[in-house]
């Protein structure tokens, strides 16, 4: 990985997470280079790490092995129809990070034999602490497959899988996940402060509550169902409040939302692509 050179189109916060990764665990700042149309974005992108920087895409993708596509969806045709010309005959691997773009559409915009692998991570990654699903087509080889999940994995946690439709489900278990946390923890907050907590004991406690049990759920080992039940003793306070949200069709309710999000990725996917 030390002289793959990655080429990041877009300078935003998930490029900026991506390349403070990568420089964290060793990959040389000289081999990393960064577009973006906005000064500040590349300031603060050269604040993170001393990468080459400039606003010509088609400069910054000549010569990379790795071109990550870290621009908004509304953009991603013309950012693609503009380095093309610069990719033809490289043997780069684009990696789009953009939600909704099917890889039918990158295909086109960028030409024929330039490998296209898509990934959708979530906003931990801002802290290192992300989950990303990958979807790779055939084209792309064994080495650029090592190495997308080599470059995600500098974020969290790193999951391929073997269909591109599995990528909305992806968006709708991790990539929206955190907002469902969000607001749970929300709720919890509020009603610790309506039960007496001052707003700031209520918040650490869930933040950290919330924290741990995630900790416990990744590197326990131990099934979700079981540490469940291993906190909840028979008749105490734990098991009536989850017989509440049992009676309440928590579950229901859960499915249901994350069936929408999933719906929603594919009524994007079809007015991005």
């Amino acid at each position: 990985m030390a002289e793959i050179r990655i080429a990041f189109i877009g300078a935003g916060n998930m490029a900026a997470s991506i390349i403070g990764g990568l420089v964290a665990e060793g990959h040389p700042a000289s081999t990393i280079s960064a577009s973006d149309p906005s000064p500040e974005s590349l300031a603060r992108l050269r604040e993170v790490a001393p990468v080459a920087t400039g606003s010509d895409n088609r400069e910054a993708v000549t010569g990379a092995d790795v071109v990550i596509l870290a621009v908004k969806p509304q953009v991603m045709a013309r950012v693609c129809i503009d380095i093309a010309p610069a990719l033809a005959g490289g043997g780069a691997v684009a990696l789009s990070i953009a939600a909704g773009i099917p890889v039918a559409s990158l295909e086109r915009w960028l030409g024929p034999g330039v490998p296209v692998i898509r990934c959708m991570p979530n906003t931990p990654a801002l802290l290192g602490a992300g989950a990303s699903g990958l979807y790779a087509t055939a084209a792309v080889s064994a080495a650029q497959r090592a190495h997308a999940g080599t470059i995600l994995s500098a974020v969290g946690l790193v999951r391929w899988v073997d269909s591109e439709d599995d990528l909305h489900a992806v968006t709708a278990v991790s990539g929206s996940g955190p907002a469902y946390f969000f607001l749970f923890m929300e709720a919890m907050a509020a009603e610790g402060q309506r039960l007496g907590l001052d707003a700031e004991t209520a918040t650490a406690l869930t933040a950290q509550t919330c924290l741990g049990a995630a900790r416990m759920a990744a590197e326990s080992g131990i099934g979700l169902a079981e540490l469940r039940r291993r906190v909840c003793s028979p008749g105490g306070t734990t098991e009536r409040a989850i017989a509440s949200f049992q009676s309440d069709e928590l579950e229901a309710t859960v499915a249901r939302a994350m069936t929408a999000c999933l719906a929603r990725s594919k009524e994007m996917a079809d007015e991005l692509g």
